[in-house]
């Protein structure tokens, strides 16, 4: 008899399940309909943090508008995709709680920090 495949499973986000339980059946579970693929790093499954997990599912609970958005980091570079400086190259910013993008002009040697939405930003 072959073996049976249990899951636990809980939904993360509108595209995401955590999965728990399937250190042996990776194989098995790729192939279900809507499976892409593992969150992993050196081919390891990656244990996500219950607090990040929770905090998605209260937004979900709470009927959040939740979307995919590209991961950013303060100190990287990324180009301003919407606004009067759509299309403006600088560093990511954070001041208290709001984010900030860095412009220089080389030439004169001078850079201004501008106030931006965080959706309006995409990493280079």
């Amino acid at each position: 008899m072959p073996p049976t495949l249990a899951l636990v499973t809980k939904r993360v986000s509108p595209a995401s399940w955590r999965i728990e339980g399937v250190r042996d059946e990776r194989t098995r579970i790729l192939q279900l309909p809507g499976i892409v693929r593992f969150v992993s790093f050196n081919g390891r499954p990656a244990e996500l943090a219950e607090i990040e997990i929770s905090a998605l599912r209260n937004g979900l609970r709470e009927r959040m508008l939740i979307e995919p958005h590209p991961y950013l980091r303060v100190g990287r570079r990324v180009r301003i995709t919407h606004g009067p400086l759509a299309g403006a190259n600088g560093i990511l910013l954070r001041k208290k709680d709001q984010y900030r993008v860095v412009l220089s002009v080389d030439l004169i040697m001078r850079s201004v920090a501008v106030e931006v939405d965080i959706a309006d930003l995409r990493p280079m």
